[in-house]
């Protein structure tokens, strides 16, 4: 069993997973090769990662850089083995309709932000340099801030996070799962949005499908409010309690293949309440009663990772893991890149590929 290494007074320290909003971002999510000196070099890259952070870091202290690593749960089985996560689990796919929230693979993801680009950039260079043939790559998105925070549908995005305390309180686990105290679940889904056809809505009935106003960002009254709205079938209450959970989404795209979409990522300390939102969008609250925005917008990526306590990846050794069953998984083929909504195709860019998400 790993034994988090703790702070001088004794504190799990987490990942930046509550650090600021900022300008950019680079999603990453890889495969791990198989094969044990790959799983070895994993291992070894969780305590290296710190050193990598620090040398990009510090050209520049003053840009915000941050970088949150998470682990899928068939990599942690083969990566780690026991102990696991309570809830780590793949993500599940949703059918209801047309609508698909889809289940697609990655076994790392490296959340990267800061408020430049290049630092991003760079760090996201130097963890591809250190695994080196360990991994293979899934996808990669290079997302931006939009105006005041909107998205490429015109909203703002993120107004109902979690504020202060109200942070951590919703993102990070804590006494129901000891051992990984810190830790955070994270789900991540690519967004393409139908740009023509959001658009030929007069902004009413846009501003009925997201439950606001769209250049006040005001929620719009209950008495106006379809109960279909976004933000009223992602709005979770428990015991009396709403339950809320950690975005940073952000757009991406690309002009020239006509490419327009959201990247949405959201921590919490459980998955179960992000995973509500999600089938309550796909599915309806009531059944039937789905998220409109999903007539214009489709998923074409959906992956659950664990994103452990900092403490935690410094633990981890090169040992075998314990109780880690064969490695008997394919090396993930990167996918070609994602094409215009239209077409009804998915491709997924990445970084051995052609870079499609600038």
């Amino acid at each position: 069993m790993i034994a988090p290494k703790t702070g001088t007074d004794g504190v799990i320290l987490p990942q930046p997973v509550t650090a600021p909003l900022t300008r950019s971002a680079i999603f990453l999510v890889l495969a791990i090769n198989p094969g044990p000196d790959n799983r070895a070099a994993v291992r070894s890259f969780c305590g290296d990662l710190p050193g990598l952070f620090r040398a990009v870091e510090f050209r520049n202290i003053e840009a915000g850089l941050s970088c949150v690593m998470g682990i899928g749960s068939d990599a942690w089985d083969r990566v780690l083995g026991n102990p696991r996560p309570a809830e780590l689990h793949a993500f599940r796919e949703i059918r209801s309709g047309s609508r698909h929230a889809v289940s697609t693979p990655g076994d790392l993801f490296f959340h990267i932000r800061a408020k430049r680009m290049d630092l991003c950039f760079e760090l996201a260079t130097r963890i591809m340099e250190s695994l080196g043939d360990a991994v293979a790559a899934v996808d990669e998105v290079h997302g931006f801030r939009y105006f005041d925070d909107r998205d490429l549908l015109g909203f703002v995005d993120g107004t109902e996070n979690p504020r202060g305390a109200e942070v951590a309180e919703a993102a990070l686990i804590g006494d129901e799962d000891p051992a990984f105290a810190g830790g955070s679940y994270v789900i991540v889904q690519k967004y393409l949005h139908d740009m023509a056809g959001w658009n030929a809505l007069s902004t009413e009935a846009q501003e009925r499908i997201i439950g606001r106003a769209k250049l006040s960002d005001i929620e719009l009254d209950d008495a106006v409010k379809p109960t279909c709205a976004h933000n009223a079938l992602t709005t979770i209450t428990e015991d009396g309690q709403e339950r809320k959970i950690l975005r940073d989404n952000m757009p991406f795209g690309s002009v020239a293949a006509g490419e327009f979409g959201t990247y949405f990522i959201g921590y919490c300390r459980t998955p179960r309440i992000t995973e509500q939102m999600i089938e309550n969008m796909f599915v309806g609250r009531p059944p039937g009663n789905y998220d409109r925005l999903l007539d214009f917008s489709r998923a074409v990526t959906g992956t659950l990772f664990f994103v452990p306590s900092a403490s935690f990846l410094e633990s981890v050794t090169d040992d075998d893991a314990t109780g880690a069953p064969p490695d008997t998984a394919p090396a993930v083929e990167p996918a070609p890149s994602v094409t215009p909504v239209s077409d009804g195709s998915l491709g997924i860019g990445s970084l051995k590929g052609e870079p499609r998400h600038e």
